[in-house]
């Protein structure tokens, strides 16, 4: 059975994300790259939207899925596929893991051409979430000034906590990563509806406390995993048995170390909604936290294929200042009532 939300609603989503979101063009080359575990109907979904757009359209389906994410996915990627990541106009990624932070993607985006989406583990119910139930403008436009709170306190300490147990400090450095913004020139590109907090990498101190985590899969875990931190990540406990499965992809991303934290996040979609299976989607819910744990991209083996981790309700403090309280953004300068204001679609 066809849920409810599927049908009209993706079809408008979908032309959502081909048209306003990616901009394609009469005439422009667009890739569509999924897996085996891809919902095949959102695949189809964007693909017709690209087409009704004027798009040339092509869908890669790689059998079976990449075992992990970024730059450990390249050994596993046919050369036509490589071929067609430098070769496109647009190229939307629905594979999880995803290629972002590949050589594959490097090429890509970096040929003055492509403008690449990580759609990653999106399904056709968060597809019509994420892309069809807010105006896109106006979730960028609280990013943005969100953004400019962070930006300004580049230098200050940051400190998150949460009720489960999270309670982490550190410097806050230069937003970098893929854009929060509309594709209109080559690059990568994030779903919208989550701000980057990044931090001075060595200043990390303290402990993130989660349910919920993407290492070698996305699961919710029976018991709660525990990440010690003082510069790196020092230990890692409980978990149950998702705990060897944690180390075995912290010691993979960070050389055989743990690594350090890489980034923090806060999420601001007004119609992102929990279910513990879109990693996308989770880390979007209002004031949720996706906390990226590994090497960066300037470090010798960083990228995006470091394990990530999502901590919910955070409260984060700046020089201070309290930005979000238990998941509720309450900062001054009108970002409170901008947040407020945001609300999902209903049509």
């Amino acid at each position: 059975m066809i849920h409810a939300e599927v049908g009209p609603k993706l079809a408008h989503a979908a032309d959502v994300l081909a048209g306003e979101m990616m901009c394609v063009k009469k005439g422009e080359s667009v890739l569509i790259t999924a897996d085996t575990g891809s919902d095949m109907i959102a695949v189809q979904a964007v693909q017709d939207a690209a087409y009704r757009r004027g798009g040339k359209v092509a869908t890669i389906t790689l059998a079976p899925q990449v075992p992990f994410q970024g730059a450990l996915a390249d050994e596993y990627l046919p050369d036509h596929v490589k071929a067609a990541a430098r070769e496109c106009d647009v190229w939307i990624d629905l594979c999880m893991p995803y290629l972002a932070g590949s050589k594959t993607y490097d090429a890509a985006v970096n040929n003055n051409r492509t403008r690449y989406f990580l759609g990653a583990d999106m399904g056709s119910e968060e597809l019509v979430r994420m892309m069809g139930k807010a105006k896109l403008d106006d979730v960028f436009a609280l990013g943005n000034a969100f953004a400019e709170i962070i930006a300004e306190g580049t230098g200050k300490e940051c400190h998150i906590t949460n009720a489960m147990g999270t309670d982490v400090t550190f410097e806050l450095a230069e937003t970098e990563g893929l854009a929060l913004a509309k594709a209109t020139k080559p690059g990568g590109y994030f779903v919208p509806g989550t701000v980057l907090l990044i931090p001075e990498l060595k200043s990390v101190r303290g402990k993130v406390a989660t349910d919920l985590v993407f290492h070698e899969y996305y699961t919710e875990m029976a018991e709660p995993i525990y990440f010690e931190i003082d510069g790196k990540v020092q230990d890692v406990i409980g978990g149950g048995p998702e705990n060897k499965v944690m180390r075995r992809a912290l010691a993979r991303a960070g050389n055989g170390d743990f690594g350090y934290v890489v980034h923090f996040s806060c999420g601001i979609h007004p119609a992102a909604r929990y279910t513990g299976k879109c990693f996308v989607e989770d880390q979007r819910i209002m004031g949720y936290d996706a906390i990226g744990l590994g090497l960066p991209p300037w470090e010798p083996g960083g990228g995006e294929n470091h394990p990530d981790c999502i901590i919910s309700m955070q409260t984060i403090t700046i020089d201070g200042k309290v930005i979000v309280k238990d998941g509720a953004i309450v900062s001054p300068r009108g970002l409170a009532k901008q947040a407020n204001k945001l609300q999902p679609l209903y049509n």
